[in-house]
């Protein structure tokens, strides 16, 4: 499954090993923008961006994130939505 350039990741019981691979996937297909919502969103954007980062040795690794605890899914979408990306992209909803 290829994913859109920005992805809302919805998190509802919290980190789960297929993030890991998940991230990969994400920065092959190209993702600009991850922005996670749920159970322990901070953490998990953490973790993502440890995932992107690696040892710092790749600089092609790269995905903004942001986590949004206590906001609406609605919101989360709409401040996607007006994330600028090149080419300009939908937003997926997907579940960890």
């Amino acid at each position: 499954m290829a994913y859109e350039k920005k992805v809302v990741l919805r998190c509802p019981f919290g980190y789960k090993l297929a993030l890991d691979k998940m991230v990969e996937d994400f920065l092959e297909d190209g993702v600009a923008l991850v922005a996670v919502i749920g159970k322990d969103c901070e953490k998990i954007e953490d973790i993502i961006d440890e995932l992107i980062v690696g040892d710092g040795s790749n600089s092609e690794r790269f995905i903004v994130t942001t986590s949004h605890p206590d906001e609406s899914l609605q919101d989360v979408v709409e401040f996607a939505e007006a994330f600028s990306t090149d080419p300009v992209g939908k937003v997926q909803i997907t579940e960890l």
